[in-house]
């Protein structure tokens, strides 16, 4: 009988474990509470690497192990009572948790989202947009994989899709298959850190971090990621042509509609003026409206550029100024009125301290009740006082700062260039993006942007998006009964996955404490004297290490609550370390042997793409999150700087 791969490697990887286990540590039945909780550590990896479900691996071990915390360790009658109650509070805890509520709505919206076709015309229309740039096919993915994995944050969705879509096209144009294998994989991947991450709400329900302040921390470090790796795609492509060649003309060819083949001056002509010349010698063919109506949308790119300029000098030389030579002048009146009538005058704008008496006081923010006894009549000295003081406080308008003007100048420049090749076909593929990018980063942009600027809670935004993923669905005739069914079945079959997994942590966890597991892992810890940067170093690379055999999602339940116990110790901030953590994470599906991303990916490939071929192709990317990850942990502000001017903190 053959015995397959997986098997073996199962096999030597439970030996591996288990035979320094055995050697270092005493028979079960001999161990202490501490090592009895490694040994179930020990145990629970071995077992999901031999395939066992995660998350009833967690709930089993969990379960025998806390009866034998509570039967052995510290005996207590009716230990399998306790343990089934121990079970029930933890699973009923997670059930609880309003902030797991946005799972399945992020992820139903994404599913909508793959199938309203938007993903398709994005790609075409991108490829398009930026056919000029070295390897525009790659970029033109990785962009795609970006914007497709802030919508939905499903890793496995995005690199099968762009596997589908991207894949083909590639090797068509005759890219490199290392190449073009790397790019769909680690464009996937940037759905573990590009809010809504999946991944953020899990880390911020175990840490008990506001998801709020992680997805606005996460959203520069997810753009510079994408950005890392755009630059090398474009540097290598400009380096080596023959791995990223462009693409044949007939797929660079735009199809015009028929009013536009009727302009003067062919395709190449700039769009704005031969619409404007057709419109003034009333072109025969082409009605005034449709000129008037396409002419509107060509300024489109002006006012989105225009609009926030006016709005930003608004905030910029607007600013208020306090009179106070004016308020000293109203300031000695008002003495001069109050010592007339013989009592003390109230400051302006500041309310008289109550005297403090015996007994209860009302709570804050309650109304005062009537007095009952006559109280002398509020000066009408102080209440012109408090008029005045407010009209001394005027806005005025000050000299624009320099740097708005710098601002003005680099958007002008944008624009003097973008209408430098506004050409009629330009125009065309700019509708085009105006079909499928625009809608799609609508509705991201309004996702993100009401939970990050606390207009909504994470759950309301999620249902606004699941909402705002009907609607798009709707508006492209993709929303059908059939599609509804389908999505609702995925996202309950994501939901439960991720729910189950996170009961049998926390049911495991409760376990791994009651064993003492946690403080045996504290005390070695606290023992090493790290200071701050060695713990973080030792963490990360844990962490990467632990993201080969592993998926994210048992790094995350597993050891992430070892690891929160011992931030406090080292001063680190939680939200920074969740960061970093969901940087490196990426490297689990990227890292051999298990990178889930290689077998998403080989499963939709051609016969001929190997799986060899995918995992050299990720090598490069692995290394650029490595490289990200460092710039990270050097530059912090780049992940923390917006959630302090936000939230302050």
């Amino acid at each position: 009988m053959k015995i397959r791969k997986e098997l073996w490697f199962g096999f030597i990887l439970m030996a591996a474990i288990l035979i320094p286990t055995f050697i270092f540590l005493p028979a079960p039945w001999n161990m202490s509470g501490g090592q009895l909780g490694l040994f179930m550590l020990c145990l629970v990896v071995v077992a999901i690497m031999l395939g066992f479900p995660t998350a009833f691996t967690l709930m089993g071990m969990g379960v025998i192990f806390a009866f034998l915390a509570y039967r052995f360790q510290a005996p207590v009658p009716e230990a399998w009572r306790q343990t089934l109650m121990l079970m029930v509070q933890r699973a009923y805890a997670v059930m609880t948790n309003d902030v797991l509520i946005s799972i399945p709505l992020f992820v139903f919206m994404g599913y909508l989202v793959e199938r309203a076709a938007l993903i398709e015309k994005l790609f075409k229309s991108l490829h398009l947009a930026i056919g000029r740039i070295p390897g525009s096919l790659a970029v033109a993915t990785l962009i795609t994989c970006a914007v497709f994995a802030t919508a939905t944050g499903i890793i496995g969705a995005v690199v099968t899709l762009m596997g589908l879509l991207a894949l083909p096209a590639m090797l068509r144009a005759r890219y490199d298959i290392k190449l073009s294998a790397g790019v769909i994989t680690a464009g996937g991947t940037l759905g573990i850190l590009i809010p809504p991450s999946v991944l953020l709400i899990l880390y911020g329900a175990t840490a008990s971090v506001s998801v709020v302040q992680l997805y606005a921390g996460a959203f520069f470090p997810g753009l510079m990621l994408a950005g890392l790796y755009v630059g090398y795609v474009i540097v290598r492509a400009w380096l080596n042509p023959s791995l990223a060649p462009k693409p044949p003309p007939e797929e660079a060819h735009v199809d015009l509609p028929e009013w536009a083949e009727n302009l003067p001056g062919g395709r190449h002509r700039l769009a704005i003026p031969a619409m404007v010349a057709a419109l003034r010698a009333d072109h025969p063919g082409i009605s005034s409206g449709r000129l008037l109506g396409q002419i509107g949308i060509g300024l489109i790119p002006a006012v989105m550029i225009l609009i926030p300029l006016l709005l930003l000098h608004d905030v910029s030389t607007s600013v208020t100024v306090i009179d106070t030579g004016g308020l000293s002048e109203i300031g000695a009146e008002v003495e001069q009125a109050e010592e007339a009538e013989g009592g003390l005058a109230e400051p302006p704008g500041e309310a008289l301290a109550e005297p403090q008496t015996e007994g209860l006081q009302a709570p804050p923010g309650s109304e005062p009740e009537e007095p009952t006894g006559a109280t002398a009549p509020p000066s009408e000295a102080a209440a012109a006082a408090a008029s005045a003081a407010s009209a001394a406080a005027t806005s005025t308008r000050v000299p624009a700062p320099l740097w708005f003007w710098g601002v003005v100048a680099a958007g002008l420049a944008i624009l003097a260039v973008n209408y430098a090749l506004f050409t009629v076909e330009r125009f065309q593929i700019f509708k085009f993006l105006l079909g499928s990018f625009f809608p799609l980063s609508a509705l991201i942009l309004s996702v993100l942007g009401s939970i990050i600027f606390g207009w909504a809670t994470p759950t309301e935004a999620a249902a606004m998006g699941a909402t705002g993923g009907m609607v798009l669905a709707a508006a492209y005739g993709k929303l059908s009964y059939r599609v509804v069914k389908e999505s609702v079945y995925l996202t309950a079959k994501t939901t439960a996955m991720v729910c189950w997994l996170f009961v049998g942590s926390s049911i495991f966890a409760a376990a791994f404490a009651l064993l003492g597991g946690q403080e045996i892992i504290e005390t070695w810890v606290l023992s090493l004297n790290m200071t701050p940067i060695q713990f973080m170093l030792l963490a990360q690379f844990i962490i990467f290490i632990l993201g080969w055999p592993l998926e994210w999602t048992e790094i995350i339940v597993i050891f992430m609550p070892i690891f929160l116990p011992l931030l406090g110790h080292f001063n680190v901030d939680p939200l920074f370390f969740g960061l970093l953590v969901a940087m490196n994470l990426q490297t689990a599906f990227l890292s051999p042997p298990v990178a889930m991303a290689a077998f998403y990916l080989k499963g939709v490939a051609p016969p001929h793409v190997t799986l060899n071929q995918i995992f050299g192709g990720m090598m490069p990317f692995m290394a650029i999150q490595v490289l990200a990850l460092f710039i990270l942990y050097m530059f912090p502000d780049i992940g923390l700087w917006l959630p302090r001017v936000l939230y302050g903190n």
